[in-house]
């Protein structure tokens, strides 16, 4: 009975530092995104505010919540925007993470696709600045997104049922030009 006893409360002492620890991690990394969203919105937006809310106090069982408020619109949650405003504040929001732990590359599937056409130019000029510090794959049918590639690979189809796959490094293809 006293293994049992003294087993027991190792465990719960373990549990109390693994909860402890978290609650420290989880409010510095919380702390950082919220920090940095705040400072990606403005640019991406080119104006206006967002921050992350906690939904409870206690942290091991908050939610997260973004609250948005492009320029000329009153504070919302994230559900209250276009899907314009909800792909550019999801995407400050992802690059805020990428900022905090940057991976080697981010793939992102046709997220300028709900963009209007300054939207597109606002989000081409975030990633060329993130691309410093992380690779970007990018799948887009947008011209303006297509033109502030490095590197274009895409599929072709010259005769039915044929598909081919054209590179294009774009630094090379100006020079050959410009020869």
């Amino acid at each position: 009975m006293q293994d049992l006893q003294q087993a027991l409360e190792t465990l719960e002492g373990a549990i109390r530092r693994i909860d402890r620890e978290t609650r420290a991690r989880f409010r510095e990394t919380y702390e950082a995104v919220n920090a940095d969203l705040q400072g990606l919105f403005p640019k991406v937006f080119g104006g206006g505010k967002a921050w992350l809310e906690l939904t409870s106090d206690d942290l091991l069982q908050s939610g997260v919540q973004i609250m948005a408020q492009p320029p000329g619109k009153k504070n919302s949650s994230i559900a209250l925007l276009s899907g314009g405003e909800k792909a550019l504040t999801a995407l400050a929001l992802v690059f805020a993470i990428f900022r905090l732990n940057p991976a080697p590359f981010c793939m992102l599937d046709e997220v300028d696709a709900p963009l209007d056409e300054v939207n597109v130019g606002r989000f081409c000029t975030l990633v060329k600045e993130m691309s410093e510090a992380v690779q970007f794959i990018c799948i887009s049918h947008n011209k303006v997104s297509m033109e502030m590639a490095d590197q274009l690979t895409g599929v072709t189809m010259q005769e039915p049922g044929v598909s081919r796959v054209v590179s294009v490094d774009i630094r090379e293809a100006v020079s050959l030009i410009e020869s």
